[in-house]
């Protein structure tokens, strides 16, 4: 379930940031998840609000939104509210982490990490029997999955009963993503998840 700290009054400093490395981020799960995104792994900021997605910069929420998949812009960049989260949670919605230490960078993270990643989310699927599993950056999913010529979209292989498909990073160093291919890309998904297309609660 969704972790039940309170979000921050304000925006991480340096030092908490500096403090968050390696520190780990609660899945966000509920009993009725249709679409479970799966990030890379927390960044330092993700970590220090307790947020998913939370660094200022990264087009998670607002592709998602503008994906039809929330009724409302989720901004979690000092933390996610509880109003949030649950909006999050009614609309079908469940995020993970190939990864769980947070990192500045996913570059610092070692190859045996992401082989280790799919097996935690392999018994996470077969638990929480989501629709569709999108991993949000192809090469993160090529890495977990050995497939190293894996292309976006939903893959010819299933991850405990669920599809699986590879999406784009939403990170704002990912150049080659923009705005508007990311929600669509996430549309996508989320109809193959059976979401309503306008952010209603299932």
């Amino acid at each position: 379930m969704a972790s039940p700290n309170p979000a921050p009054a304000a925006r991480p400093s340096r030092a908490d940031l500096d403090a968050a490395r390696d520190a780990t981020l609660p899945d966000l799960l509920g009993p009725d998840v249709r679409l479970l995104v799966c990030g890379i792994n927390p960044s330092l900021w993700a970590a220090a609000t307790q947020a998913h997605f939370a660094r200022p910069g990264n087009r998670f929420w607002p592709a998602l939104h503008d994906a039809g998949l929330t009724g409302r812009l989720v901004d979690c960049s000092a933390g996610m509210s509880a109003a949030d989260r649950e909006h999050v949670l009614e609309c079908g919605l469940g995020i993970t982490n190939l990864v769980q230490r947070a990192t500045a960078r996913a570059d610092e993270l070692d190859p045996s990490e992401f082989v280790a990643g799919r097996e935690r989310l392999a018994e996470l699927v077969a638990g929480l029997r989501p629709a569709v599993v999108a991993v949000a950056g192809v090469t993160a999913y090529r890495h977990a999955f050995a497939h190293p010529g894996a292309a976006l979209g939903r893959q010819d292989r299933e991850l405990a009963g669920a599809q699986l498909w590879a999406l784009p990073s939403p990170s704002g160093l990912n150049a080659h993503a923009s705005r508007a291919g990311l929600a669509a890309a996430f549309a996508e998904a989320g109809r193959a998840a059976g979401l309503p297309p306008d952010g209603t609660p299932r």
